[in-house]
């Protein structure tokens, strides 16, 4: 790396730009130049320093403490980067330019760690999971009572992003952000850390306290930067800090940001020795007066919005707080002149802290997140946690406080999650099975190794073509509006740009859709959505490509009315047709027999796709209109139709090849048409390969999810608990087009009953037209919905009979020959034996008795346990897309090549094949290879989902292998000792096909 790093860098030296040197080789740095007390350098011959010269930036890696002081003080607007986990989401999300960058990493006196009388130095890019396995030795070989403050670190870092970002994030990087939403901040500010900051002037040190100056504002000046972190050793009388933590981290902007939030939660009350009366505390600003009775220097600092003391003027934070100390009965520059005067640590001191806190924690309704009452109940009850950490740490201690009861006790413990454990079991295979017959057998995944070592390849990874191009979107930011002019100028001038294509670019039909044509290629005229695609740039490299895209200016006029949630649909009326009714029996006579009638409703969100792998398509051009696309995609030939459609050409010179997929559930059913139609107009217009994978954000943004659901219910039953009549009424968000949604919203009302018997039913399906991104296939299809629905309203009933909720489901459940709504006749149905059975091995009634006793002794912390049934049709709704080909050949070496019409996204189906395969043709299925699904060998094939595709595609195989068989099988009789390849060879030289169409 090293080699390649200087065979690119520049010609020009940074050692150029550096100040002389002494005769001993040091750099002169004045008359400060013995304050700094460098360590002496590492043995051996020092690094060089590297430069690398951009389009627009200019990196530079200093090898040594003094160049990078100067580099400092010749850029003093340079950003310092070591792992590079804020500046590189700010370059790539928020278009950030930094011109000049500096990357001293590699310095030794900013790995340093030293040990002092006072705690534990750090070198400030010192990486965080440097600084946690250090505290954790100093934790194990220290005494208790000096690493407290090191125990409250660790904590916090146990919640700090996860181990890939903790591996390269630096302790200095974190705390010189000023977030708002550090996790690590507030503690160090609490714990009073020192900071030790350095520049060619020489150094001086900070308290944490005094070191933030407000959002995303420190006392470091331009031409400084930041050396070192002491974290000091707790002394006996500091008493008990605490980094308290959520279950869920909430390391997020949505979460209230106080240090007495779940992740940036600092406390720690100075306790005088054997006393419940707290020292006080300093000011957050470092300001020395009285303390008062809560917390020490800044644990009780939140970022909060309104009038601030003049101590510490700050702008309001753009998530609606800022980041600023209370100044109002908690740490008051004056002194003690409030309410929290020094008392005993007990409930009368938890009551008046808690009242201040409430009357101080105010946020504006509409500030930005949300959640007000939500984020302002969570700061009490993690001061409220932290409250009982201490009362528990100070009876430990043999301090006479208030008891605390039993029941609170769980109040106090830091959430740990459990190591999940598991047995997988597999079904015995028929005695007598071959060894070389696989089906049943546990066989390892045939992409597992490739996928486990990086080798398998994903369309990204096919290596580059010859004048290959990258395609960027132009997308709408506007959720409904009329397009005014799009300028396109700027953006074609741009370096490495080739091309800007736009709706009257497109040289077939603009209209598109996987189901319903009401979509378009390119947006022309108006845009219904934010993400809607209006145009696309092709340039020489994905940078150039994204950056020109930005420069295209699009105006707009806003349209009404903007719909954007179901209750508007409702309002406005806007609803896709048709409106599916399922209805059997006779909802009036069933409510006029039941005993009881509940009306309620049910509110759901969607839910992103997040496979590993975005939408990617790869588009090489070739003569006579032919296209050849490598696509991320679960519908070969959807995507081959929508492309023919657009490119003008039959879909006979669109070939469409799919290796594998990063992930699909759903995603990749439909909406990758999306993408993989402006990736081939841009290949065939210009003549050459492109590419395009979108970024996370764009796909996010570009694409839908599962639909959200609202659904009205009214059930009536009897006093058994035996629902007699439900009339259900569903409206999901389909977004700006109808996708799959109908087929979606079929499924849900299919699934309207679970797994119950209700004589009397109807239920309706409307599907809101609003101005989101189309909503799309997402796993489970509609019937998560329906079955959640379904659930709700079971509990409402038992919660309303008083009756355990499990003998409420057991007295619905289908029998054997019911009829479902839809007029299935439910044969051989084990229902009822499946939920006994489920009850009696899972101990259920024993857990529900430890479960209620441990509720019952627990007030904050609670179990719960449940059993509910599910019902889940395979296969499509839409009967002729149950149908699956595939084309087997036989080599002459008797090596076997299956293709089908199913795609492989991680679930294992090519493995599946191989099974299948092996069995048929009585081979090794370490001779049969599947290459890649494609629409050159297995036409019109149906997406590969509904759970079907084992099933269709394994059938098919078996069809087209028995044919194999039956040809091969007179050359199993003429030479039955001989091997596979004898016969395959014979079978060739007496000019037999070896090769067979199967179809199901």
């Amino acid at each position: 790396m090293i080699h390649v790093c200087r065979s690119r860098a520049a010609d020009r030296d940074i050692r150029d730009d550096l100040p002389a040197r002494d005769e001993g080789g040091r750099m002169r740095l004045g008359q400060h130049r013995k304050a700094l007390q460098l360590a002496p350098a590492p043995p051996g011959p020092p690094p060089g320093p590297l430069r690398f010269q951009g389009e627009r930036v200019e990196w530079l890696q200093p090898s040594t403490l003094e160049q990078l002081l100067v580099l400092k003080e010749q850029h003093p607007q340079a950003k310092v980067v070591v792992g590079n986990t804020e500046v590189g989401i700010e370059v790539k999300f928020k278009n950030m330019l930094y011109p000049v960058i500096l990357a001293p990493a590699f310095i030794p006196e900013l790995q340093e760690i030293q040990h002092t009388p006072q705690g534990i130095v750090f070198g400030a890019a010192c990486s965080l999971t440097c600084v946690g396995e250090e505290l954790k030795r100093a934790v194990a070989t220290s005494p208790a009572h000096q690493t407290q403050v090191f125990q409250a670190v660790l904590e916090q870092l146990r919640w700090f992003a996860g181990l890939q970002i903790r591996n390269v994030a630096a302790l200095g990087g974190n705390i010189m952000t000023a977030s708002p939403i550090s996790d690590l901040n507030p503690v160090l500010q609490a714990t009073g850390c020192t900071l030790t900051l350095a520049s060619t002037a020489g150094l001086h040190q900070v308290q944490m306290d005094r070191f933030f100056l407000g959002y995303r504002r420190t006392a470091v000046q331009p031409h400084e930067i930041l050396l070192s972190v002491l974290i000091p050793y707790s002394t006996k009388g500091m008493s008990h800090p605490q980094g308290l933590s959520h279950p869920q981290g909430l390391s997020h902007p949505l979460a209230p940001r106080y240090c007495l939030t779940p992740s940036t939660t600092g406390l720690s009350p100075p306790l005088s020795p054997g006393s419940v009366y707290p020292k006080g505390m300093a000011h957050p600003q470092g300001l020395s007066h009285p303390r008062s009775c809560l917390t020490p220097r800044a644990c009780l600092t939140p970022y909060h919005p309104g009038p601030v003391s003049p101590l510490a003027p700050v702008p309001s934070h753009p998530q609606g707080l800022s980041q600023t100390p209370i100044t109002q009965g908690l740490s008051h520059p004056q002194g003690l002149s409030h309410p929290l005067s020094p008392s005993l640590w007990g409930e009368e001191l938890l009551e008046v802290a808690c009242s201040s806190l409430a009357e101080e924690m105010t946020l504006d309704p509409s500030a930005p997140g949300g959640m007000v009452t939500y984020r302002r109940t969570l700061t009490l009850s993690l001061f409220y946690k932290f409250y009982l950490t201490v009362l528990q740490k100070l009876a430990a201690e043999g301090v006479s406080v208030e008891a605390l009861g039993s029941d609170r006790l769980s109040a106090t413990e830091l959430y740990h999650s459990e190591t999940p454990t598991s047995v997988q079991l597999y079904q015995d295979v028929p005695e007598g099975q071959r060894r070389e017959d696989v089906v049943g057998r546990p066989i390892m995944h045939l992409s597992a190794l490739q996928q486990a070592t990086g080798e398998a390849v994903y369309v990204d990874d096919i290596p580059l073509y010859q004048n290959e191009l990258y395609v960027a979107l132009v997308t709408s930011s506007r959720a409904h509006a009329r397009i005014l002019s799009i300028d396109s100028s700027e953006a074609q001038l741009m370096p490495g740009v080739e091309a800007c294509l736009f709706a009257d670019d497109v040289p077939g039909s603009n209209i598109t859709g996987p189901a319903f044509l009401d979509e378009t290629v390119l947006a022309q005229d108006t845009v219904t959505c934010v993400g809607h695609i209006i145009g696309v740039v092709v340039a020489d490299t994905q940078l150039h490509a994204q950056r020109a895209a930005r420069a295209v200016k699009v105006s707009y006029q806003d349209l009404s009315p903007l719909i954007l949630t179901i209750q508007e649909a409702i309002a406005a009326q806007s609803f896709y047709q048709p409106i599916r009714t399922l209805q059997r029996g006779n909802l009036e006579e069933g409510f006029q027999l039941a005993d009881h009638i509940l009306e309620g409703e049910v509110h759901m969100g969607g839910q992103e796709h997040f496979y590993l792998e975005t939408h990617v398509t790869l588009a090489v051009p070739g003569e006579d209109g032919e296209m050849e696309l490598f696509v991320s995609t679960q519908s070969t030939a959807k995507t081959q139709s929508l492309v023919a459609l657009a490119l003008g050409v039959p879909a006979s010179r669109v070939v469409v090849r799919v290796k594998r997929m990063g992930g699909g559930f759903g995603g990749k059913e439909s909406r990758s048409t999306l993408l993989s139609t402006v990736v081939a107009l841009s290949a065939q217009r210009l003549r050459r390969p492109v590419r395009c994978q979108l970024d996370r954000d764009q796909d996010m943004v570009a694409t839908g999810g599962r639909h959200p659901f609202y659904a009205r219910y009214k059930v009536g039953f009897q006093k058994s608990g035996k629902v007699l009549a439900l009339d259900v009424s569903y409206y999901g968000n389909a977004g700006n087009s109808m996708d799959l949604s109908l087929s979606i919203m079929e499924r849900a009302l299919f699934h309207m009953e679970n797994s119950y018997s209700i004589p009397h039913i109807r239920g309706r399906g409307f599907l809101c037209k609003t101005h989101l991104p189309s909503n799309t296939a997402f796993r489970g299809f509609g019937g998560p919905q329906g079955m959640l629905v379904t659930e709700s309203w079971m509990s409402d009933v038992a919660l309303e009979l008083g009756l355990p909720a499990e003998k409420v489901r057991r007295v619905n459940l289908y029998q054997q020959g019911e009829l479902t709504p839809y007029g299935q006749v439910l044969d051989r149905l084990t229902l009822d034996r499946c939920w006994d059975q489920c009850l009696q091995r899972s101990q259920y009634h024993q857990r529900r008795e430890a479960l209620d006793q441990f509720n019952s002794q627990n007030r904050w912390t609670k179990r719960g346990l449940a059993i509910i049934p599910t019902k889940f049709g395979i296969s499509f709704t839409a009967l002729f897309l149950n149908q699956a080909g595939a084309l087997v050949h036989i080599y002459t070496d008797g090596s076997v090549l299956l293709t089908h019409g199913g795609t492989e996204m991680g679930q294992g189906l090519h493995t599946k094949m191989v099974q299948v395969a092996s069995r048929v043709l009585g081979v090794a299925s370490s001779q049969i290879h599947v290459s890649e699904t494609s629409t050159s060998t297995v036409p019109n094939s149906s997406p590969t989902a509904a759970s079907a595709s084992s099933d269709l595609n394994g059938a098919a195989v078996q069809n087209a292998c028995e044919v194999l068989r039956k040809r091969l099988d007179p050359y199993r009789t003429q030479n039955p000792k001989g091997t596979w390849e004898d016969w395959v060879k014979a079978a060739y030289f007496n000019r037999v096909n070896l090769s067979a169409n199967g179809f199901y």
